[in-house]
């Protein structure tokens, strides 16, 4: 069971309340986030575009510019490989209008997940080679290949990296690498997706070419914005600022595909918050990658004509939901693989899903750690190999931890948080034995902590305090939505709804004697209903918000967790 804990942080709240003109009660929940120098107070609640650091300060920016402009001027084919998922498929759309927008001779190519794997392969360079490409430029991708690189260069291409993931003991040997991670970059922010290492490229690059600079904050930035939520990465610093600005330009956005896919999934755009990147418009771009192939999805980016762009979003849609539920087989099947068998003893889950889509590995990973929370490796079966995706908990270094059995691997790759990893199957036993046996975390280290923001009974709870939660947005990885606790909670009235029964309305009364609207979410809402019923009062973790259906507005508390 998870432990509660309330944020007790002090700080003059008056004063920074005076100071930033909010009040005492949002300066307390900026302090909970450790959010305490003026400079930082002010990026956080006021930070802008003019914030964001210089693209040049990046390590390998400025030489991989003067390299593409003397591609350009040579008229060199150039081609951009990209990744299946979200960030890479962003990346590539970044770089192509960037690279296009300057007059150069560029295509992209996108590996298959299934026949190709994660990022560079010999067979994508042989594609290249074949081709007559001269260069490549990487996106997402490329920082752990050092082989594939070694062969492009062998084939006479000139090779630049750009990427955002963790350096390995091997670093490629490319012509530039463009990757703020690298130990001796001076860019100050470290936590870029793909997709914004490659916005900050065309930056330079437009302006090496004079082009005018506030064409690149324009529908560029709202991909970058758009793949740093669907890449979850923290919303902190710079992050924060692109996704803020990106919305703005996601909102009013007349970029047909983009406006297809919020048409189709029947959103209203002046609502659209991170929320809708990462869990209705986002998958559907990661659909494609997922189950077909996310050139389906660049071409819904890259489309000019709005009813192609309709169909095609419609039918990424339309994978998105094939995805849902193939996914949720596949947490039924792995739940059952623990629950029945050893594999609930061990602080590491591999769970090895022999006919589970390997696409979907990650999703199930990622659904597994938040039922257990432990670090999570869920194994599939390629044509080749075992190949799979981890997903951590914050007090387990994934990357670090693969990396002291790196001998098993075929290919692996990733951050503290999440991995990939291709493996024989022969070793998967092995795998996992030797994770567990390396692992040192303890029964504290492996129980949740769900940290309160503050306890905030139901009459203090309204419409106003609501809307001004909105100054903390936008709300994701890094950047968490607060968490209030009220206690004593009676259950006046209940009811079960929605196509699949997983949602909960109920009438609530805490102990100030206030009643609220209150929904829950779940996927076995006949437990918690029964389990509720059961019970005069429970404490319960909650998130105000404003419900907005047909013209009327009415004050509500998302139900988060109840004890």
């Amino acid at each position: 069971m998870a432990k509660w804990m309330e944020i007790r942080k002090g700080a003059d709240f008056q004063a920074v309340s005076e100071k930033f003109r909010i009040t005492p009660f949002t300066a307390r929940l900026i302090r909970n986030k450790d959010i305490t120098e003026d400079e930082a107070i002010r990026e956080y609640l006021h930070g802008d575009l003019s914030d964001l650091h210089a693209a040049s300060l990046m390590k390998g920016i400025p030489e991989a510019v003067k390299l593409l402009m003397e591609k350009i001027r040579q008229g060199a084919y150039i081609r951009i490989i990209g990744d299946y998922d979200i960030d890479g498929v962003c990346a590539t759309y970044i770089l192509l209008k960037g690279l296009e927008k300057v007059g150069a001779r560029v295509d992209t190519d996108i590996p298959d997940r299934k026949r190709d794997g994660y990022g560079l392969n010999m067979e994508l360079i042989r594609r290249a080679q074949e081709a007559g490409v001269d260069t490549i430029v990487t996106c997402d991708n490329g920082i752990a290949a050092p082989a594939e690189i070694a062969f492009a260069k062998e084939m006479g291409m000139t090779v630049i990296v750009t990427d955002h993931h963790e350096l390995q003991e091997t670093v490629p040997d490319a012509d530039v690498i463009v990757n703020p991670r690298q130990p001796d970059c001076l860019y100050p922010y470290k936590k870029l997706c793909g997709a914004a290492v490659a916005w900050k490229l065309v930056q330079e690059l437009w302006a090496g070419c004079s082009c005018p600079p506030e064409l690149a904050f324009g529908d560029l930035l709202m991909f970058a914005a758009f793949a740093t939520v669907g890449d979850v990465m923290d919303l902190t610093g710079e992050n924060r600022i692109l996704v803020k600005e990106g919305l703005k330009l996601l909102r009013q956005t007349e970029h047909p595909g983009m406006s297809a896919l919020i048409q189709v999934n029947e959103l209203a755009r002046d609502r659209l918050s991170a929320y809708h990147i990462g869990f209705v418009l986002g998958p559907c771009i990661n659909a494609s990658g997922r189950l077909d192939t996310a050139k389906r999805a660049l071409s819904l980016l890259n489309t000019s004509d709005y009813d192609q762009a309709l169909v095609q979003a419609a039918e990424l849609k339309g994978l998105n939901d094939e995805r849902r539920a193939l996914t949720e087989e596949g947490v039924e099947d792995a739940v059952e693989q623990i629950e029945e068998g050893p594999l609930k003893k061990d602080r590491v889950l591999v769970v090895y899903l022999p006919d589970c889509h390997e696409s979907l590995a990650g999703i199930i990973a990622g659904r597994l750690r938040e039922r257990y929370y432990r670090p999570v490796f869920v194994l599939t079966k390629g044509e080749d190999a075992v190949k799979g995706s981890g997903r951590s908990i914050e007090t387990y270094s994934m990357f670090e931890e693969m990396s002291r059995c790196r001998e098993l691997f075929l290919k692996y790759g990733g951050h503290p948080m999440a991995a990939g990893l291709s493996i024989p199957e022969e070793r998967v036993e092995e795998f996992r034995r030797r994770l567990n046996d390396a692992c040192t975390l303890t029964e504290e280290q492996l129980t949740e902590v769900i940290h309160i923001d503050m306890a905030l009974p139901f009459s203090h709870v309204s419409e106003r305090l609501t809307e001004e939660l909105s100054l903390l947005e936008p709300f994701g990885k890094g950047n968490t939505k607060p968490v209030f606790a009220a206690r004593n909670v009676r259950v006046l009235e209940s009811r079960i709804l929605g196509k699949n029964q997983n949602v909960l309305r109920m009438k609530l009364v805490d102990e100030s004697g206030m009643p609220r609207d209150g929904i829950f979410f779940s996927g076995c809402m006949q437990q918690v209903l029964e389990d509720l019923q059961e019970r005069q009062t429970v404490h319960m973790l909650y998130y105000p918000e404003i419900n907005e259906f047909r013209g009327e507005r009415n004050l509500q508390l998302r139900i988060l967790n109840y004890r």
